[in-house]
């Protein structure tokens, strides 16, 4: 579906700069834009270049509207966020909707309009879908399962009994949602572990994306819970009664073990560990490969916090450059 750039630019909220008329067919980079593309520009330096693309448009900063630039314009302050809400604009539905003939919906399960269950997937009794959520290849939705309106989930993804999904959530490829947490008691006179009980649930609210090959296990006896707006990236782990506050961003390889608390805001980078009981407070920044123990407390807005066991990064780097001096003197 083309968009005209007065489409783009009402849906946007941004100010247009030339004609408003001319067909927008889809987003690309500055590098390999074509004919009819829109690209953006986060810096003044890079504007000359677009100009000379093949992009029939750009969205750029306040510092292009009294440039001698030929092509439209759409001026932002954050060029880079109108850039994505206009991806979003082209991001097409998927063409069919309906259960394909190799699904299995259980009679009891409660599909609303236009929801797609594609080829193989299995829907278990009493799972209830919103409308417009597409179910791609290979799933299984297990029993008692609720997805909201308009989520998107990708191939071979497994969601366990009685997991909930609110709205426009994507889940991609292959994680696996609700699954049994890591939890056993030992018994002290024979050594032997047995299984705690895991009979908790998973809920999982509005604008959340969970990365292919991710993993996210029930409550053992409560709730393990990622809040709105959370991004998961792949290979994530998070242990059972987990809470992921709002607007989160977890990257590829960490694992949260049981009972972590992640507060709203903050940012974790790849590889990062975090033992369990741990509360991350808001806003702060876990840095790649960091390590949290047990029962640890991370507070400050805004701070970034480096190795193992983690700390403010000047106070990490002021203990590198320390052990480095000594080092340097025992040789």
């Amino acid at each position: 579906m083309n968009h005209t750039l007065k489409e783009i630019a009402d849906a946007t909220g941004v100010k247009l700069i030339g004609d408003p008329h001319i067909q927008i067919t889809g987003v690309a980079s500055l590098a390999s834009a074509r004919a009819g593309e829109l690209i953006f520009v986060q810096e003044e330096k890079q504007l000359a270049d677009a100009d000379r693309s093949a992009a029939s448009a750009i969205i750029a900063g306040p510092f292009a509207e009294k440039s001698a630039a030929v092509k439209p314009l759409l001026i932002s302050n954050q060029p880079r966020l109108v850039f994505c809400r206009a991806a979003a604009l082209f991001d097409q539905p998927p063409a069919h909707s309906g259960i394909y003939s190799t699904a299995v919906v259980h009679a009891t399960a409660k599909l609303a309009t236009n929801v797609t269950v594609g080829e193989r997937t299995v829907v278990a009794e009493n799972v209830t879908i919103g409308e417009n959520t597409h179910i791609a290849a290979g799933c299984v939705i297990a029993a008692g399962v609720a997805i909201g309106k308009n989520c998107r989930i990708y191939p071979n993804v497994t969601v366990y009994a009685g997991t909930i999904l609110a709205d426009r959530v994507v889940v991609h490829a292959g994680a696996v949602l609700g699954s049994d947490g890591f939890g056993y008691v030992r018994d002290k006179h024979t050594g032997r572990y047995e299984k705690f009980p895991q009979i908790g649930r998973l809920e999982i609210e509005s604008d959340v994306e969970i990365g292919a090959n991710s993993t996210i296990d029930r409550g053992a006896l409560d709730v393990t819970r990622i809040r709105r707006g959370t991004k998961i990236d792949n290979l994530v782990h998070v242990g059972h009664n987990v809470q992921v506050g709002e607007d989160v961003v977890i990257a590829a390889q960490t694992g949260i073990s049981g009972s972590a608390v992640i507060a709203s805001n903050v940012i974790i980078g790849g590889q990062v560990g975090i033992a369990d009981h741990v509360h991350i407070e808001e806003g702060a920044i876990l840095g790649a490969q960091s390590g949290i123990p047990s029962n640890k407390t991370i507070r400050g807005k805004g701070v970034v916090f480096w190795g193992t066991p983690a700390r403010p990064i000047k106070e990490y780097l002021k203990g590198l450059a320390a052990l480095t001096r000594l080092a340097r003197k025992e040789r």
